[in-house]
Parts: C-alpha cells; sequence; structure tokens
C-alpha cells in the first residue's frame, strides 16, 4: 500500500484516477491536512516537522510500504523524516526536478504559492549536484493564480499558469512547482518542455511501495517516468489530469 499526505483533498481523485490508469491494483490511502500548508506558509516549513513526522507514523502503522508527499512545500520535511519512518518516504515533484536538470542547465520554476519556491529552486539545485551537471533556476511567481485556484476556478487558475509559462525565455525547462499547477501542462505553447509532478512522482512512489524497502528513495538519473519530452515542433503533449494543492 502506497500513503499519499496531501494539504488538499482536491489531490485524491487525481492521484486516484492516475492510479487507476497506470497502476491498475495499487492500493492507495490518503492522508489530508490542509492546515499544515497554512502554518508552513505563515511560519516556514519546519514549524510543521514534528506533525509531518506523526502523519508518517500513523501512515506506516496503517501498513503503508510508502508514503508519498504530494505538497513541494513540505517535501523537504518529509524526506528529511524518512530516516526515522522505516519506509520510503518521496516526495512528490523529486523526478520532475531530475528531468529538468536532464532537459538542460536553465531552468525556471513556476509557482502560486510564494512558499514552494525555495524548497523547489534546493531540490533542483540538488539533483544538478547529484546528477553533476550545471543548473541555473529562476523563479516566477504566478500571481492571482492560487487566488484563482482557492476560488474553484482552476480552468481559469491554469490559464495563468500556461500564459506565464508561454512567455519564458532562455530556459530548457519549466518546472511546475506544484501539483495543483498541473493542468496548465496542456494549455502551454511554448516548444520548452514543461514538467508537472503528479504523474512521474505517483510512479515514483508506486515503484517505492512495490520494493518496500526501509530508507529515502532516489530517482534514476535522466528524464522521469512520464516526463514530456522535447520534439521537433513542440513538447510531448497527451491527455493529462486535474490536479489540485
Amino acid at each position: 500500500m502506497l500513503a499519499l499526505v496531501h494539504t488538499s483533498p482536491a489531490h485524491v481523485p487525481v492521484f486516484d484516477a492516475l492510479r487507476d490508469a497506470h497502476h491498475p491494483g495499487l492500493e492507495l490511502r490518503h492522508f489530508v491536512d490542509e492546515e499544515l500548508l497554512s502554518r508552513a506558509r505563515a511560519d516556514g516549513p519546519d514549524a510543521v516537522a514534528d506533525d509531518v513526522r506523526a502523519v508518517l507514523r500513523r501512515a506506516v502503522s496503517g501498513g503503508a510500504r510508502a508514503v508519498l508527499c504530494t505538497c513541494s512545500t513540505l517535501g523537504g520535511v518529509a524526506e528529511a523524516a524518512a530516516a526515522g519512518a522505516g519506509v520510503p518516504v518521496l516526495r512528490v515533484d523529486r523526478p520532475a526536478a531530475a528531468a529538468a536538470v536532464a532537459a538542460g542547465p536553465r531552468v525556471v520554476v513556476l509557482a502560486t504559492v510564494r512558499s514552494t519556491l525555495a524548497p523547489t529552486v534546493a531540490l533542483v539545485e540538488e539533483e544538478a549536484r547529484r546528477a553533476g551537471r550545471p543548473v541555473e533556476v529562476r523563479t516566477r511567481l504566478v500571481a492571482g493564480a492560487w487566488d484563482r485556484f482557492e476560488a474553484g476556478d482552476t480552468e481559469g487558475c491554469a490559464r495563468l499558469v500556461a500564459a506565464t509559462a508561454d512567455a519564458v525565455a532562455g530556459a530548457d525547462a519549466i518546472v511546475l512547482a506544484q501539483a495543483s499547477m498541473a493542468p496548465a501542462e496542456r494549455l502551454t505553447r511554448t516548444v520548452v518542455p514543461v514538467l508537472s509532478s503528479p504523474r512521474p512522482g505517483l510512479a515514483a512512489g508506486a515503484a517505492a511501495a512495490a520494493r518496500g524497502r526501509s530508507g529515502p528513495v532516489l530517482p534514476p538519473r535522466g528524464p522521469a517516468p512520464g516526463a514530456p519530452a522535447r520534439r521537433a515542433g513542440g513538447p510531448a503533449r497527451g491527455p493529462r489530469p486535474p490536479a489540485g494543492e
């Protein structure tokens, strides 16, 4: 069984749909706590570290063979707690970060919540060091997008994110820092690879649950499973499920 730690209930149907499409038979158990993100935004991710560890303990005691944190703001905190969890603990955005580094040294991170920017930049830089590749990371906060998402206008949020991605110049890859931004991927027109986290992140979580070994799990070097590949005439496209943060 794979446990998923969310900071929004909107993630539950998204990951269930991805499981049904790509990992039939995989048992998922969802742990949702919206307050974790609110407190992390106000006081910093470390302020909720004890609460994250408590969620991990509940997941493991409930039979989880691996845990996937779907909140990018809390991903580093969750991974840091892996040593005491007894099962692999992964952050959903790591495979996308690895794919961005493999695409080239110029990476742009887009986010709709400011608290997500620093953890995502740190993750991309960590993946670059691990791969022995140079990287230059730039960031952009998509103004107004999170307000639209919180108001229930997920399509409006996606359009703002897509427009921001299309305006990016001088990049080898664009990382959508939050799982809730994934719907924007299908709306972009840029030829630059636009990388979102839900599908490759769940694939990594499913593989970890199948192994069920103790300790953190790092992805293989190179593009992540399910990451869009660059091609002549534009980036690879396919059906993209909606997502929420």
